[in-house]
């Protein structure tokens, strides 16, 4: 953690709704004018596309069927720990870009599924802003949840979260609901490994919870709207935070829980707008007299 060179990073799995706690921070950087450095977790993948299905390939063959992108051997994790450490110290370090699509790709003249060179992050920026995969990752040789100054964790119940992805994955991506159910099978120990044990670092949890039937989520044709779900804001230290406010400024609103608030889903962006404004405001006055 640090005074001058704040951490926030949000972490999730592939399908968990990360974006949107994404977009409402670039709303509140766009706001109170922060120059805050971004940062892809995909960009520390260790495999750019072609390659990953070549190794997963190879591990398959092997009898390893569970090589995914969650676990520590696919991904960079060292180097993000070392980016971390780097950025909370001086301000500092290296980064580059995943390009996903053809969109992303063009300016770069490079084919979707790679990865650019490396770079510096650009100078005297407010703070760093990671989303990804590893965001709060720990294991026997790396601890990435020591550094973020706030810590937040996107997690909807298992079925949405699958919903999610499936949906995403065969109407944006092209691919079958087979092939979909494969990769979340094939995550799964990761998944148990890897991603839930960072919900136990976060400083704040998101969990959507659809109020409708997802009892299969394999045959959903539709993702439940923000209008047919909740979302319970858990603290892991509720000092500070301003309760009577937020249930105040958030119509339908309960406490289910001493450091825990559910929301309704539609009000879900506008908690995040209440909640981490102060939190940004706080670390910006800090950076500001520490200078």
């Amino acid at each position: 953690m640090s005074v001058q060179h704040p951490i926030i990073a949000i972490t999730g799995s592939s399908g968990a709704g990360t974006s949107t706690v994404t977009r409402t921070f670039e709303n509140i950087f766009r706001r109170e004018a922060v120059h805050a450095a971004l940062i892809e977790g995909d960009s520390f993948h260790r495999y750019d596309r072609a390659e990953m299905k070549q190794r997963q390939a190879q591990a398959e063959a092997s009898g390893n069927t569970h090589f995914s992108h969650f676990g520590p051997d696919t991904n960079l994790l060292e180097e993000l720990e070392g980016l971390f450490r780097s950025y909370s110290a001086h301000g500092t370090g290296r980064t580059r870009k995943y390009l996903h699509n053809e969109q992303e790709a063009a300016p770069h003249n490079q084919p979707p599924g790679t990865f650019t060179a490396w770079e510096e992050l650009p100078a005297n920026t407010d703070m760093l802003f990671y989303e990804g995969l590893h965001g709060a990752v720990v294991t026997d040789t790396v601890n990435i949840a020591r550094y973020p100054d706030l810590l937040i964790g996107v997690v909807p119940v298992i079925n949405l979260e699958w919903i999610q992805k499936i949906i995403r994955d065969k109407t944006q991506r092209g691919y079958s609901a087979e092939a979909v159910t494969d990769t979340i099978l094939r995550r799964m120990p990761d998944y148990v490994h890897y991603i839930c044990p960072q919900f136990g670092y976060t400083h704040v949890n998101f969990q959507r919870v659809p109020v409708v039937d997802t009892s299969n989520p394999f045959i959903s044709r539709d993702i439940p709207t923000a209008d047919e779900s909740i979302c319970v804001i858990r603290f892991a230290n509720p000092k500070g935070i301003d309760f009577p406010y937020l249930l105040g400024m958030i119509h339908d609103a309960w406490m289910s829980r001493a450091n825990t608030i559910v929301v309704p889903g539609g009000k879900m962006e506008l908690a995040m707008q209440l909640i981490f404004t102060p939190f940004v405001w706080r670390m910006l006055e800090r950076r500001r007299r520490g200078a």
